[in-house]
């Protein structure tokens, strides 16, 4: 046997044979770290900037909720915008006649809650509409195995001109898909800076990114949507720094487990933008503001053509 073989062998050996033992580490008390959570969009609804506290990870409590604290957005021309303390956590704003801001202008947060000011800042980036949501007929015969599943597909082109950046959110029987391999983040039409799709209809792995694709537990592939099931999308313009955060968030989060986590890049806070201009005292979260374009759709079987 190949000797750097057979030392991979016996050092996996001796790893897996540790693990049968359970320990109980002890971790030094971590400071709790404000986290801002404050996506704001333009759609007719109660928007939220949340507040909340870091706990400790061995610790099975639920988060805890900042209240007493001042939460404010300032566009470029001085308007400001006071979200309410609803004693939970959430401060919130209600649109009256239409959605909050203007696309091309930028706005900032500014968070002052015990002691501390936190400020941050983003722009209002356009969006491109919606064209339609559309179901397609699959018929896959893998290795001898029929499978017959529906899948759906958005279609949508990116705006002319370079570094235009999306989030696209789906819902599937008006529950948000929210695994960290659902995360669909568009970069003119394509997945990242180098694409060279400007202008263009999203490329297909993009559209077909709001299919919720799970196994059963015989590894058979559930089709994605049934007759009568309700997709809806929303695609959010965000910025290059809200990007590259839900990047980030993608890869921290979406990780497998077994022998390759071994050697995993240790987890870390995803880097923010919002800065604590009063003090050393972490905060993490992020700031963004969005316009929203969407289109829902419902699945007709009867309706989708079938190639037998």
């Amino acid at each position: 046997m190949n000797i750097k073989l057979y030392t991979i062998l016996i050092v996996a050996l001796a790893i897996f044979s540790a693990c049968d033992d359970q320990i109980y580490p002890e971790l030094d008390d971590a400071p709790e770290i404000l986290v801002v959570d404050a996506w704001v969009t333009d759609l007719m609804e109660d928007q939220v900037v949340r507040l909340t506290k870091t706990a400790p990870y061995f610790e099975n409590t639920a988060t805890k909720g900042v209240t007493g604290a001042q939460v404010y957005i300032t566009d470029d021309q001085g308007t400001s915008f006071d979200f309410v303390d609803q004693g939970n956590g959430n401060y919130v704003w209600t649109p009256a006649t239409s959605g909050f801001g203007m696309v091309g202008s930028d706005y900032v947060l500014t968070v002052v809650a015990e002691g501390n000011t936190y400020t941050a800042i983003s722009t209002k980036n356009r969006v491109p509409k919606v064209d339609s949501i559309t179901f397609e007929y699959n018929n896959d015969k893998t290795f001898g195995v029929e499978e017959i599943y529906y899948s759906a597909e958005l279609w949508a082109s990116d705006l002319g001109g370079l570094g235009d950046q999306y989030w696209i959110k789906t819902y599937k029987n008006d529950v948000f898909l929210n695994k960290p391999s659902e995360i669909s983040l568009v970069w003119d039409g394509g997945f990242n800076r180098s694409s060279t799709f400007d202008g263009e209809p999203f490329i297909p792995p993009i559209r077909q990114s709001i299919n919720p694709y799970d196994t059963n537990e015989e590894e058979e592939l559930i089709s994605p949507y049934l007759d009568g099931d309700k997709v809806y999308v929303e695609i959010h313009s965000i910025t290059e720094a809200a990007h590259n955060f839900l990047s980030e968030v993608q890869i921290q989060t979406n990780r497998e487990g077994g022998f390759g986590a071994l050697f995993a890049t240790p987890l870390s806070n995803v880097p923010t933008n919002i800065e604590n201009t009063t003090s050393e005292d972490l905060v993490v979260g992020f700031f963004c503001v969005s316009a929203v374009e969407s289109k829902s759709a419902v699945l007709d079987e009867s309706q989708v053509p079938k190639d037998e």
